[in-house]
């Protein structure tokens, strides 16, 4: 059996075809964007909610302490991120959403690295715990975030 036998066609998908200005507000009108401001908000809440509760739950006010610090661990890095891609005068191209996220790990590790020289005594296991929750309000929250948008519709 040839190439030219087989069952393969190289135009086996219709033809795209341009939205009109109706069809194009009727998809935004169902998917509707989401601020990554509100996914930071939403993240700064979490972490400052894991800090009190660990702080009262340990009687430790070096535990919230750490807890907080994990918390900007997760915030500011992404935060800076968010800001090089979306603010004033961003880079969107590739070469500078590498750099970025070469800047956001960098200063993730730093701030990691430079946990127990700046919190005395450090309470690790506070500080990776809120860092990983923080990390996993992203998901949850554009979740829930995008559901509330949708309804608000």
């Amino acid at each position: 059996m040839s190439f030219e036998d087989s069952d393969w066609q190289e135009d086996a998908d219709p033809p795209v075809r341009p939205l009109t200005r109706e069809e194009a507000a009727a998809l935004l009108a169902r998917h509707p964007s989401m601020s990554v401001w509100r996914l930071f908000a939403a993240q700064i809440v979490c972490g400052v909610l894991v800090a009190l509760v660990w702080g009262a739950l340990s009687q430790s006010p070096m535990a919230a302490k750490s807890a907080l610090y994990g918390g900007a661990v997760a915030v500011l890095p992404n935060a800076l991120m968010a800001r090089g891609v979306f603010g004033y005068k961003a880079g969107r191209s590739l070469g500078g959403l590498l750099v970025l996220e070469f800047f956001k790990l960098g200063l993730t590790g730093a701030m990691l690295a430079l946990a127990p020289v700046w919190i005395k005594p450090l309470n690790w296991l506070a500080m990776l715990v809120t860092l990983v929750l923080c990390l996993k309000v992203f998901g949850v929250a554009s979740l829930f975030l995008g559901r509330a948008t949708k309804r608000s519709s």
